[in-house]
């Protein structure tokens, strides 16, 4: 049995802002979602700019049915809270709690690259200080990336399929893909999927500086430059992208809004480097050739590829390399975007939000641009939208995301058709 999955929610906590409008907003606008430092000494790591979410405040949910009061946030990691904050507004969007179908029928599959570090550091200063009898006795339930997807099956009832991936950059592609599969495959009707991440803490900082993974820019409208020869580096980028996905016939049969349809789904891994891209790019571009081929398109029938575009010297080139496998001679027609360029990179959210910025796309033909873009790069000739944003029919799209230790995702979404 296979069937038709479509997009039916959307709930974004971002550096453009809290919400789907607030975010889509910010796109469309081009604006640059970072801001400097101010959390801590920037001079130990070097890195000035980061993408935080600035506007989102917890109190502002203890009173919302389907979030957290102010007892329950004592007990949630921050990852956690941008989680069920998304999630509850991507509920909201779909117009229904799903409560005409079997609870164990519903599923929740949300990525986390790295959980709640930031809870780790805090409670290891206690440990040294005053002992393994301070460490708080809900450290380890609040701090495993599991429990994103676990606080929101408690929050929605969905007792389906319940998990964390954890692919590093990665990890809510594979959370929306293989949420896809179990709805087209006939495990679930429904599912709450994506990704989310908190990650200002100087600990995470100085870990990707001292790998030169991020950039040390003080220049906000030139930090995170993806395929720009003057690349140098990542903006480190917080926050959760989470999305509904509903079975075709029983979003229809309720009249749901659809955004898209998510028809596609590759996964690989490059078997090549800890960090580092496969230079060939050939099994990245596998990936989306086999996000097409399960589609049922061409490359030809490909408008937009939403990059993973991180601003890096070897990503950037080398996914470039793998879209010209996948695509052939269409690799120069098809339009290529990075929104990285205005969030910097959520880690393992970072494929949440770019699901929903595909979703926004296909529904109002508007194809952003990758901001801040000024030297060319002859390792990186393809159409990145470097001229401002592009207004044209979506028919289909995809999305990379390429995590360290190699790990591929591809999503494939199309415009809904009967």
């Amino acid at each position: 049995m296979s069937r038709r999955v479509v997009i039916t929610g959307l709930g974004a906590v971002t550096p453009l802002g809290t919400g789907v409008d607030k975010f889509w907003e910010g796109i469309k606008a081009n604006k640059i979602g970072f801001s400097f430092v101010d959390k801590f000494d920037t001079e130990r790591t070097g890195v000035k700019i980061a993408g935080i979410v600035r506007d989102f405040n917890e109190e502002d949910y203890y009173d919302v049915p389907g979030c957290f009061d102010k007892k329950e946030a004592k007990r949630m990691d921050r990852f956690t809270k941008y989680a069920v904050v998304a999630a509850h507004e991507a509920i909201t969007d779909a117009g229904t709690d799903f409560s005409d179908i079997d609870p164990y029928r519903a599923g929740v599959i949300v990525g986390s690259g790295i959980g709640g570090i930031d809870l780790t550091l805090s409670e290891h200063e206690k440990y040294l200080e005053k002992g393994p009898g301070r460490i708080s006795a809900f450290y380890i339930p609040m701090m495993i990336s599991n429990m994103a997807a676990g606080t929101i099956s408690m929050k929605t009832g969905f007792r389906g399929a319940n998990y964390d991936v954890t692919t590093a950059c990665a990890s809510a592609s594979h959370a929306i893909g293989e949420a896809f599969r179990k709805i087209k495959d006939g495990y679930l009707d429904a599912a709450i999927a994506g990704g989310t991440e908190s990650t200002s803490v100087e600990f995470t900082y100085g870990g990707f500086a001292n790998m030169k993974a991020l950039t040390k820019s003080d220049d906000l409208s030139r930090a995170s430059i993806p395929f720009d020869k003057e690349r140098n580096g990542f903006v480190l980028g917080e926050g959760s992208g989470i999305i509904i996905l509903e079975e075709y016939e029983h979003a229809k049969a309720r009249g749901a809004k659809i955004y898209a349809e998510l028809a596609g789904y590759g996964a690989t891994c490059d078997g090549y480097h800890m960090t580092s891209p496969m230079p060939t790019g050939e099994a990245a571009g596998m990936g989306m050739s086999l996000a097409m081929q399960e589609a049922g398109l061409r490359p030809c029938d490909v408008d937009y590829i939403n990059a993973h575009g991180t601003s890096t010297g070897l990503n950037d080139k080398y996914e470039t390399a793998a879209v010209k496998l996948a695509f052939g001679d269409d690799a120069y027609k098809v339009k290529i975007s990075s929104t990285k360029s205005m969030t910097g990179h959520l880690l393992g959210a970072a494929g949440g939000i770019e699901a929903i910025v595909c979703a926004k796309t296909i529904e109002e033909g508007l194809i952003h641009a990758t901001v801040g873009y000024k030297v060319p790069d002859e390792e990186c000739d393809l159409d990145y939208c470097v001229n401002g944003n592009i207004r044209q029919e979506v028919r289909a799209a995809l999305s990379n995301s390429l995590g360290f230790g190699g790990h591929n995702a591809t999503l494939c979404f199309k415009k809904v058709t009967d």
